[in-house]
């Protein structure tokens, strides 16, 4: 409805972004930032790499239970959400299994060299403006927070998004992993001493 809106009545795009809270375009803002951070090479701490697929969970999550919870989707949208979100997580693992060429991790400091990326940007973006597009048509047609198609397509959508984003942190927990295993074998203990 929203893209039908927009190409047939254009000048309603100035009302819905007027009537949006200034809170939002500050958080894209914010998300802006933090995508446009992960472009660069950067050293990471293991804390920080696991925080934003975390972060961006928790926003999925919130976009679907704030949208489809009062009309009581949520449990389905959560489950349709779940299985998307480890169906993706596994295809991604499949058909790239390592962390990207050039990642390395620093036992020592606890922490990861990651080489500059766009995905984390445009997945930052689509979970955002999944959420947004959501509000926008729920606030245009308030009928949709019970509509079961709706609510699964959404919830599809999100997990597509974090399916990919779990991968990428298991990725780089994979590879702390063997990094920590190699530096403890045997014959790295021996080569040290």
């Amino acid at each position: 409805m929203l893209a039908n809106l927009l190409i047939q009545q254009p000048q309603m795009l100035g009302a819905i972004i007027q009537n949006t809270p200034y809170w939002v375009w500050a958080l894209l803002a914010g998300l802006l930032a933090l995508g446009a951070s992960q472009l660069l090479d950067r050293h990471v701490g293991l804390t920080r790499a696991l925080a934003m697929p975390l972060a961006m969970t928790g926003l999925s999550v919130y976009g679907l239970v704030s949208a489809f919870g009062g009309a009581g989707q949520a449990g389905t949208a959560i489950a349709a959400w779940l299985v998307a979100a480890g169906a993706i997580t596994g295809l991604a693992l499949w058909l790239q299994p390592a962390a990207p060429s050039g990642t390395l991790y620093a036992a020592s400091s606890r922490s990861f060299f990651i080489p500059g990326s766009a995905m984390p940007l445009a997945l930052i973006l689509g979970i955002f403006l999944t959420k947004y597009f959501v509000g926008v048509e729920l606030a245009l047609q308030p009928a949709l927070a019970r509509d079961g198609s709706f609510a699964l397509q959404i919830a599809v959508l999100y997990g597509v998004f974090n399916g990919l984003f779990a991968a990428r942190a298991l990725r780089l927990w994979s590879l702390m992993r063997r990094s920590a295993a190699f530096t403890t074998t045997p014959a790295a203990s021996s080569a040290s001493a």
